[in-house]
């Protein structure tokens, strides 16, 4: 199943699936709600999932998904390349991530990867999470991991609605991760987080905002 906003884009995936013999598209959604509802009542091997469409947000739809239809596997196709948001959909439930400027080339082994019950991450992005979690279970043992994702966007330049909207979280949840980041590291100063993420690994300076 194909669950995407825009109707060029499913149409363009629908073309790339079906030139395997082995696949085939039974479905098209363009929001979370008309997915979720697909998925139940269809139950597809593979839910190929944008994680920008109207309605509730994709990523929190994925272990609703996977514990009504545990047999469905979940690959995530998005335009966000950040292997935080990779890191989290796999946490969820994802077994599989794919960025949209990929998919020509890496759509398909996702696909057979996870209908035949691997995980599959894109490569290059699968490189970048695993030195980001490397480097910061062994640059910030303090930190908790949803920690060390606040701490990265803090330092990135966000403010606490917007990593709040990023992390599918509340603003107070944020405050409170924030507060507690302060609080352990003994850096109240966001240039003060700055530095020490730069320190240890966490973000490069070409990442800050």
């Amino acid at each position: 199943m194909l669950a995407d906003d825009h109707e060029i884009v499913r149409s363009g995936l629908r073309l790339l699936l079906e030139s395997d013999d082995a696949i085939a598209v039974v479905a098209e959604a363009g929001e979370v709600g008309a997915t979720v509802e697909a998925v139940e009542r269809l139950r597809p091997d593979v839910l190929v999932l944008d994680l920008h469409m109207p309605g509730e947000p994709s990523l929190a739809a994925i272990p609703r998904l996977r514990a009504s239809c545990p047999e469905t596997a979940v690959v995530v196709l998005t335009a966000q390349r950040d292997p935080s948001y990779a890191g989290e959909a796999l946490r969820l439930g994802a077994t599989g991530y794919v960025p949209k400027e990929a998919a020509g080339r890496h759509l398909l082994e996702a696909i057979r990867t996870v209908a035949g019950g691997g995980t599959y991450l894109e490569p290059q992005l699968g490189a970048r999470l695993a030195a980001t979690t490397a480097a910061a279970a062994g640059a910030a043992p303090e930190l908790s991991t949803r920690e060390l994702e606040v701490l990265r966007l803090i330092a990135r330049g966000l403010t606490n609605r917007e990593i709040a909207e990023r992390l599918y979280l509340s603003v107070r949840t944020v405050e409170s991760h924030r507060a507690r980041i302060q609080r352990k590291l003994g850096r109240a100063r966001r240039s003060d987080l700055v530095d020490y993420a730069l320190e240890r690994g966490l973000i490069e300076a070409s990442e800050l905002g």
